[in-house]
């Protein structure tokens, strides 16, 4: 390892409504010049502030041509969708779910015993030969993700591998790297990464310093190319989401909750959901 990871951008998220009026941090959006490839969209959702009102969430709506990713933290979320499954996801679990050739699917919130709801939600794009691909879901309770533990490094492993320690989810186009990292204070971790990946890192409770620069939450953070990243920390600890993935590095037209790779396969997606035709069985 030779080549450190610098910072490339760092992002203030920005506030959005969603769904049915819920308001989340967003930092990346679906954009055609696709600057995160193959990351999408990442969220940051709570539903913590009283002035919000009654809890609302995202009742039943489509997708197409991506995986979406929800990973919780405190209290649950309840998933539904038109393959017939069921699930709560609660602090801790993973929902990945690849819409493929179309899903439709809704994720309504529930308070935790304190009361909140906190946890975030990743886009990953499909390659143009895995669009119309059969839908697939994967629930992954926290129970069966690992927890890598070494001098003052914990790290909850979804996707991608630490030291030999794997996570549950594979085989997955993007081969993604998908982690939530925590680092006590006084310490620095390097840790390699693909030099092709682009690699990006949600900052969300306290400050480190990756690779010069120092980040507190809550931001995120683009790295240039390299082959290793550099995280230390110094008075304070710092946890953050770290993701990485081989691009694809082909054109894309989002819409929506829609990401295909031409004009005309969006617009073929909207006559499907007109004449009924979306979900195949």
């Amino acid at each position: 390892m030779n080549q450190l990871r610098t910072v490339s951008q760092i992002i203030e998220p920005q506030t959005a409504i969603e769904g049915a009026g819920v308001r989340l941090l967003r930092s990346i959006a679906p954009r055609v010049s696709n600057n995160f490839d193959p990351f999408l969209l990442f969220d940051h959702f709570a539903f913590n502030d009283p002035l919000e009102g009654p809890i609302r969430g995202f009742p039943m709506h489509p997708h197409r041509g991506i995986e979406t990713v929800t990973y919780m933290l405190e209290g649950a979320t309840h998933h539904r969708d038109s393959l017939g499954n069921t699930d709560l996801i609660g602090p801790g679990d993973v929902q990945w779910m690849s819409a493929g050739r179309g899903i439709l699917h809704e994720e309504m919130p529930r308070r935790g015993p304190s009361g909140n709801i906190y946890g975030f939600q990743l886009w990953v794009n499909l390659p143009s030969h895995l669009k119309m691909s059969e839908p697939r879901y994967r629930g992954v309770t926290a129970a069966t993700i690992p927890t890598y533990e070494k001098n003052g490094v914990r790290i909850r492993i979804v996707a991608g591998t630490v030291d030999g320690v794997s996570g549950p989810i594979r085989d997955i186009a993007a081969a993604p790297l998908y982690m939530d990292v925590e680092l006590d204070p006084g310490i620095e971790w390097l840790f390699p990464i693909p030099s092709e990946h682009t690699l990006i890192a949600y900052i969300f409770q306290g400050e480190g310093v990756f690779a010069n620069e120092t980040v507190s939450a809550i931001k995120m953070v683009k790295f240039n190319d390299g082959d290793h990243i550099t995280v230390k920390t110094e008075n304070h600890p710092v946890r953050f989401m770290l993701m990485a993935g081989a691009p694809f590095k082909e054109p894309i037209v989002p819409y929506g909750p829609f990401v295909m790779n031409t004009i005309e396969e969006i617009q073929q997606t909207l006559r499907e959901l007109r004449d009924g035709t979306f979900i195949k069985e």
